[in-house]
């Protein structure tokens, strides 16, 4: 082992000379200049940013919140009534979950497309609630918009449970069995 290091070394030219006169200043010298150029980053600022992000953060959500104007501004019963919709929604959407697979995608994905634009209405009606106030066509739109959507999502399911038992359609009275 001793005599293959030798050889490494002999083999390769290795400078073991000191190093030029000077060196060491020149070598002090330029690591003090990076030091100096390098900037402190200080912390201290960083919790005060924070707290204006925090407070901005605050005041913006709840100013956002005061602009939407939905149902259950409106009384109690509309409020009951938007939560019957949604629920009832949210339910057959959990079902149609069921049924998905390579056969059904498209399927769904355009009764889904459908739901979205209902939505997209939805967030018109919304507006108009606030900018015209309480006014009857526009709380009946809105609770036509969340029937529409019920429609859509039966319809859907019909459409699933024929794909998935094809015999329990009776072609002869054209009637679910």
């Amino acid at each position: 082992m001793e005599d293959k290091l030798k050889e490494y070394l002999s083999e390769n030219n290795l400078n073991i000379f000191e190093p030029h006169s000077g060196h060491e200043d020149r070598f002090l010298r330029k690591l003090e200049r990076e030091t100096v150029q390098k900037k402190h980053f200080s912390w201290k600022w960083l919790p005060v940013a924070a707290s204006i992000l925090l407070v901005l953060g605050f005041y913006l959500g709840s100013n956002h919140q005061k602009n939407q104007y939905d149902m259950t501004d409106i009384s109690p019963k509309m409020a009951e009534t938007q939560h019957f919709f949604i629920s009832t929604i949210n339910q057959e959407l959990k079902e149609i979950e069921q049924y998905r697979n390579i056969n059904t995608e498209h399927i769904i994905e355009d009764a889904l497309d459908q739901i979205e634009e209902l939505e997209d209405k939805y967030n018109n009606f919304k507006k108009d609630l606030k900018h015209i106030g309480n006014e009857h066509e526009v709380i009946q739109g809105m609770i036509a918009n969340y029937q529409q959507r019920l429609k859509v999502l039966e319809h859907l399911l019909f459409q699933l449970e024929l794909l998935k038992k094809p015999t329990k359609y009776n072609n002869e009275f054209d009637e679910v069995i």
